[in-house]
């Protein structure tokens, strides 16, 4: 289940970076008269008189031929459609040969939308989760290895952070920011890294007290030393695990976020923005509803299917 979850994961991050390549409204590659043309990569959005909507029209296949009239050819991303385009003579079209995940209240290709916000909720995830990783290891390291008065203080300021919940702590942060990406990601990361100093600080607490750690500073070596390169790097399993759930708990707070419309602002598509649409037109609109809450139910157990994984795969008591 773990090996099966990281190819699901490897598969949303592919989609996730091919993103444009997948779903666009203009065509990957185009020959016309005599010409090779790129329209994604070089934003060419009309050919000659004709837009690429309007061409799109006689679409059948994913390679069009005699593209205009001019006898040359173009070839589509498998999706023929931006994340962005409004089409109200196709509003609310279900599941079909051309809208595979069916369209929006605006006309809009919710397939085509829940591609390109798959780079939202991954790249919050990551962003979020390093931020947290940074902070924790900072912090654990610090009260792990010096103890005392530094170690009650960060202990201290960690079960604050934990009496809080999470969640409306973040709501409460976002409402006084101006609606972006980059806020939730910070937000994320800012109240999210209690758990890792949690797990660097009980590593050190027990990495200090072995031999080489011992002989490291019996040899004279700085407590940065000692730290960056003979403690941290025998600390970082039970992380590297917590970083894998952090994930995991990134993309699902950030599609509560949007969901809940303090998340990405419109036109940016999310899979918490599109799941919240549904919520008035659930009666007959369903595929609003299944397909993004599917794949955030599946992208969360796929990660959690991994850091369980790795969590087994860490565990030295599991060796034979």
């Amino acid at each position: 289940m773990a090996v099966a979850g990281l190819w699901f994961t490897l598969f949303l991050f592919g989609v996730a970076i091919l993103a444009p390549v997948v779903a666009n409204d203009r065509p990957l590659l185009a020959r016309h008269d005599g010409q090779w043309i790129w329209p994604i990569f070089s934003g060419i959005e009309r050919l000659g008189d004709q837009s690429w909507k309007d061409l799109r029209k006689e679409l059948r296949f994913l390679v069009q031929t005699d593209l205009a009239g001019s006898g040359g050819f173009a070839v589509w991303p498998l999706v023929p459609y931006s994340p962005t385009e409004h089409d109200l003579l196709e509003c609310w079209a279900s599941p079909n040969a051309r809208h595979w995940f069916g369209t929006d209240d605006s006309g809009r290709d919710v397939l085509s939308r829940m591609i390109h916000g798959a780079r939202i909720s991954l790249s919050v995830g990551f962003v979020a989760v390093g931020i947290a990783l940074g902070i924790g290891i900072l912090f654990g390291s610090l009260a792990g290895y010096f103890g005392g008065w530094i170690d009650h203080v960060i202990s201290r300021a960690i079960e604050i952070m934990l009496t809080i919940p999470t969640f409306f702590l973040i709501i409460a942060i976002i409402a006084f920011l101006p609606p972006s990406i980059y806020n939730i990601m910070v937000v994320i990361g800012l109240t999210g890294w209690t758990g890792v100093a949690r797990f660097v600080r009980a590593e050190f607490l027990k990495l200090k007290q072995l031999d080489f750690v011992k002989a490291s500073r019996a040899l004279g070596a700085s407590p940065s030393r000692i730290i960056l390169v003979h403690m941290l790097p025998n600390a970082m399993a039970p992380v590297l695990v917590s970083a894998v759930f952090g994930i995991a708990g990134a993309i699902l707070t950030e599609s509560s976020l949007s969901f809940l419309g303090f998340g990405v602002p419109p036109p940016t598509p999310s899979w918490g923005d599109i799941l919240s649409q549904s919520r008035d037109y659930i009666e007959f609109a369903w595929w609003l509803t299944v397909f993004p809450g599917m794949a955030i139910f599946a992208s969360i157990t796929a990660y959690n299917l991994v850091g369980e994984g790795l969590r087994d795969a860490m565990d030295p008591k599991l060796f034979r």
